[in-house]
C-alpha cells in the first residue's frame, strides 16, 4: 500500500510539474503585451473629481507600473498647488476688499459720534 502510494505522489508531481514547465517547444503561457494607460488625464482643461474617477492605472506583474502611476500624481499635484495659490490670491484679495469696506476714513471715529465734516 505504501508503495502504490509513493508511485502515485510521484506520478502527480511529475504531472504538475510538466504541466507548469511545459513540454517541447511550444509556450504554456504566451507573453501579453504590458497594459498602457489607456483613458490619461485631460491636458486641454483642469483635472475634475470625475476624471480622477474614472482613472484606471494599469496592472503591471508586481502591482502598478510606476512611471503611469508617478505621472498622474505629478498632474494631479501640480493641479492642486495651482488651485492653492489660487485659492490664496483670492482669499488676499478678498480680505483687503473686506477690511477697506470696514476700515473706511472713520476708522478711529468712536460710536455715535458724527461726522466733523
Amino acid at each position: 500500500m505504501f508503495l502504490f502510494l509513493l508511485i502515485a505522489m510521484v506520478v502527480v508531481v511529475a504531472s504538475v510539474t510538466l504541466a507548469v514547465v511545459g513540454g517541447g517547444d511550444r509556450e504554456v503561457l504566451p507573453e501579453t503585451a504590458p497594459e498602457l494607460l489607456v483613458d490619461p488625464l485631460p491636458t486641454t482643461r483642469p483635472v475634475g473629481r470625475a476624471d480622477i474617477e474614472a482613472l484606471r492605472l494599469p496592472v503591471a506583474l508586481r502591482g502598478y507600473r510606476m512611471a503611469d502611476v508617478d505621472e498622474v500624481l505629478a498632474r494631479v499635484g501640480a493641479e492642486l498647488a495651482e488651485r492653492d495659490a489660487r485659492i490664496a490670491e483670492l482669499e488676499s484679495t478678498l480680505a483687503g476688499a473686506q477690511a477697506a469696506a470696514v476700515g473706511g476714513p472713520d476708522l478711529f471715529k468712536n460710536p455715535g459720534e458724527e461726522d466733523p465734516r
